[in-house]
Formats: structure tokens, sequence, C-alpha cells
């Protein structure tokens, strides 16, 4: 079996890819070890929470024993199903800040400064939040369909009216001119339905006939000297070849793909010795630079029964799914992700460095539900954390998961970094705003004040906002910690791409969904060798007072 490109991983840049490289007219071999994205349970917005706690749909990695949270194992959801985490996610649409991307070229990684990635997010995006064309700064007739909640929850309301009466900037599109403030948040959702990098992008590309998706575990690549000339794919006890006749391509996402690269070769010459793997080319970072936005949930009782949580129980759900399944409309067509902020952190911070998501309930990620009935809750957590972790194998064993270890709250301004989110929300739920709607705090809750009490409560609650990315970071040719050049070429071999969150040399600001698909796309110009887009001019607004003020 062979084709002109081999893809390994049917997720957010791989999908994206299979698409632009079948509409220049090449042939592609997806590779994907999970299974079918059809059903509700998936499909449906509202039902965010439960694929990505399921075997069927989840990879189910943990990371070790982290060693700054007393040694949690915290959950590392990854899509192991066509969409991949596109299909499991939270379905939030952030670009990332224009700072993320300067910092980007600045670092090595030249060519993907904002004005240079800002052209492939128009080009991805069919944005129907605003006038069509959205000032310049959206794209309107891309695959990737990015709407609004309709908002109808007055505590969606509350949320960005309390922002503006503690002082913060209120933006019409934090995704456009301003991400800086208080204001709607986007959604990958279109008619009601998730619009996975699946739907937008690999369903379309595969009607052309000349894109196949194989399931399969991708075990190594295979090389000829230096050169990969191929992919080595299991299924069940059997083990084939696939051929790529022009390049093969790994967008298996930042677990997965350093694990890969090491399995095939390509690493950190000791560890891979270590393993009894053959090393190709010793190359240290892969695997290093590992990266995530950690987040509290910020819980609130609520005065009034205005929450989600009537829908909390099995006839509501039951109400919800029905009403979905027969209309595409209701609670269950929306994520309920509908208000959001960007804000610094203290004077001094150039842009954004926090995020919240608004949720009228309180409840987990896994789905536990607050015992206070009632509630609702902001996700918050700062954005550029300066700890590192790592990626490493577990064994030579292709199936075998590899060890995760973020190294999670190892700086010591993270701690003060999570300290004043905390007391930056308590301001913000302390405004009038929110007077007709808040009851009590749920968690940390009010008695919790020192530094000590709350350094406590946020080693036991922080989560991961499963954010992963940087395992195979960006950058110059001769940056001996780089592992892909500017063109996503992987670096002292040929024939070998990598083009997915594993490349981003620092995260950027909020969900990763968006800037992972941004990278397919660009990285599918560098791989037919066309000449990138055009640079924009758009310049981002600034808070003019940024230096000497905090908001």
């Amino acid at each position: 079996m062979d084709a002109d490109f081999v893809i390994v991983g049917a997720g957010s840049a791989g999908c994206a890819m299979a698409y632009r490289l079948s509409e220049a007219g090449a042939s592609v071999i997806v590779i994907e070890f999970g299974g079918t994205d059809a059903g509700p349970l998936i499909q449906m917005p509202g039902a965010l929470s439960y694929p990505m706690n399921m075997p069927t749909y989840d990879w189910g990695f943990q990371t070790d024993p982290e060693p700054h949270l007393q040694g949690r194992r915290l959950a590392t959801p990854r899509g192991k199903v066509i969409g991949g985490s596109s299909s499991i996610n939270g379905m939030v649409y952030v670009r990332g800040h224009a700072r993320d991307f300067d910092h980007w070229a600045e670092s090595g990684a030249s060519g993907w400064g904002y004005a240079d990635v800002l052209p492939y997010f128009r080009r991805m995006e069919n944005w129907h939040g605003g006038p069509r064309g959205g000032d310049g700064w959206r794209g309107t007739d891309g695959p990737l369909h990015i709407t609004r909640g309709t908002r109808t929850n007055p505590l969606f309301h509350a949320f960005v009216e309390a922002g503006r009466q503690a002082g913060y900037p209120v933006t019409a599109d934090y995704n456009g001119h301003q991400q800086e403030g208080f204001g709607p948040m986007e959604a990958t959702i279109w008619k009601g339905q998730r619009w996975s990098a699946a739907n937008a992008y690999l369903k379309p590309a595969m009607k052309t006939g000349r894109v196949k998706v194989v399931r399969g575990l991708a075990r190594r690549v295979v090389f000829d000297g230096l050169r990969a000339i191929g992919v080595e794919l299991q299924r069940g006890a059997n083990v084939s070849q696939i051929v790529a006749r022009r390049e093969v391509i790994l967008a298996a996402a930042p677990i997965n793909t350093p694990k890969l690269l090491m399995l095939s070769g390509i690493g950190p010459a000791q560890h891979l010795a270590e393993h009894g793997i053959s090393v190709l080319v010793d190359r240290p970072g892969v695997g290093a630079n590992l990266q995530d936005h950690l987040e509290l949930y910020l819980q609130y009782a609520a005065s009034q029964p205005i929450s989600l949580y009537k829908y909390w129980n099995i006839w509501g759900k039951a109400f919800v799914g029905a009403q979905w399944l027969l209309t595409r409309k209701g609670v269950g067509a929306s994520n309920q992700f509908e208000s959001c902020a960007f804000i610094r952190s203290k004077p001094g911070v150039d842009y954004p460095d926090i995020q919240y998501h608004f949720l009228p309930i309180a409840v987990r990620y896994d789905g536990q539900a607050s015992a206070e009935g009632h509630g609702f809750q902001a996700h918050v957590g700062p954005m550029r954390s300066k700890s590192r972790g790592q990626i490493t194998l577990r064994s030579s064993d292709p199936a075998a998961p590899p060890r995760i270890v973020f190294n999670y709250m190892s700086h010591p301004e993270d701690w003060q970094d999570f300290r004043r989110c905390i007391r930056l929300t308590r301001e913000i739920f302390g405004q009038e705003a929110f007077a007709p709607f808040l009851r009590r705090e749920i968690q940390p809750g009010a008695d919790l004040q020192s530094d000590d009490d709350l350094d406590g409560f946020i080693c036991d609650h922080v989560e991961s906002a499963y954010h992963p990315c940087g395992t195979a970071r960006m950058g110059r040719a001769d940056d001996p910690m780089a592992v892909v050049d500017p063109t996503c070429r992987v670096i002292g071999v040929e024939g070998l791409r990598v083009a997915d969150s594993s490349v981003f040399p620092r995260i950027p600001n909020g969900n990763l969904n968006g800037p992972s698909i941004m990278v397919g796309e660009k990285a599918s110009d560098h791989i037919l060798g066309r000449t990138p887009l055009p640079s924009s001019n758009a310049e981002p607004w600034i808070n003019p007072a940024w230096e000497s003020s905090q908001r």
C-alpha cells in the first residue's frame, strides 16, 4: 500500500493536511489507531464530558506522579478517534495572541510570526460571529465553521458585566483585533453539531477519492539510510509497511509524536540506547519542552435556580439528548462555554496571561457536579508557565504508553500566578452584576485566604486544561534542542516532517485546537513547496497602559 504522502494521525493538523494535499492532487494515506466519530456522544456539543473519559475515544494517558503536586497523577486525555482530540475536546476556538506567534519567530521559528500565520487562520475559518469579513481580521469561506452560543442564560451576561464593572475592557472579538477583555466565547460548532477537524477537513477530502484512512498502530518510521520511506503499521497480529512516495508526516500529537520519533531512532541518544533502540539521529529536544495550561475551577452556589443543574439528572439529560437528536437545538447544541475573558495579571505584562472560561453550572470535566446544586464556575489559569516537562519511553514496545512528566508547578512563579488568579476572580464575582445570582463561594471557600491556605488548595485541586504541546520544538536547523526546522522538516533526516502541536516553541494563549489546525494549514504549503501566503500588516491591540496598570 502506498501514496504520495503518509500522515500518521487523523487529528486536528493531520486532517487539515490531508485536505490541502489532496486538494493539490496528491494521494494521501492517513493512519489512525482510533475508530469512528459517529454517534451523539461525540457529535452533540453538550455531551463533551463523556468522550474524553471513555477508553473507546481516549488514549487514557496519565502523568507519572508529579513531584510538585505531592505525587498526584493527572489525566492527560488525547483523542483516539477520527478527528483526534478535536473530536473529544471542549470545542472552544482560540487563535492565541499575536505576541505568542511573534515569540515563536523570535525563538527561531522564522516565518511563523503573527503577520505570517494570520493569513492561515483566515484561510481556515468560516466565521459566523459578526460582519462577513470581520473587518479584515477573520476568514469567512474556510472549512472550519466558528460560531457563538446564544447566551440566553443571564449568567453569561453577568460575567461580562462583572468584568466591566471591575475595570476590565470588553472585547467584541478576542480572536480579532483585541484579545484582552471580557466577551463572547467562540466554538467549533455548526448547526448544533461538533465541527471537528474530521467534519471540516477529513470527510470532504475522502470524498475526492485521493485520501484513504487506514486503521492500525504506527510502530515506527521506516528509513532507507537517512530518508524516510514509509511507516511500519500493525493491525492485529499483522505488521506491514505503508510506503510514502514523497514524504512521511507525523501528526500524532505531543504525546505520541515524540514517542514515534524515538521508536524510529530519532531522539536523545543515551535514552534510546537504554531501550535498545539504534540511534539514527541524536536529537535531545525530542520529548523535551513539554508544556500545558493548568487551571482551577472556582465554584459558586447560585441564589436562583437558573443554572444548568436542572438538567443534571436522568430525565433532564434524556430531554436534552432527545431535543438535540430531533432538532439539533437546545442545551445539547452548545458546549456552554459562551462567555470568557483574557486579562493581564499585573502591571508590566504587555498582553493577557490569564484565561477564563465561564460555565453556568458547578461541575468538573469528569462529570462530577457540585453537591450544592445550582451554581456556576470560572475555569481560570495562567497562560505562560515557565515549568517544562518531558515525554520519554517507558519501553521499546510500540504498544506501551510513554512516560509523561509535565513537572507542573516546578517554577516558584507558578504559585504566585495561581494565587493572583484566585484573588482576581474573587474580585470579579464580588461585583454588583453577580449580586442577584451569587449565594456563596463553594471552592476554594471564603475561609481560605492566606498564601499557605491557597497553596494547599492549588496543590490539591489544580487540573490540566488538556493543552499539551512543544515536544518536537520548531527552531533553527543549528539549534541543538530544535527538532524541526521552520518548514516542519525533522532536522537530520530527509522525507520526514512533523506538523501538530508538538512543534510549538511556546504554548500560546488559550485552547490549542485552532493553532494546531493552523500549523497543518501552513505546513501543507511548505510540504507542497508553495510560496507562503502573503504576510498581513494588521496591528493587534495592546493595552496602552500595560506598563503601569493591570487593567
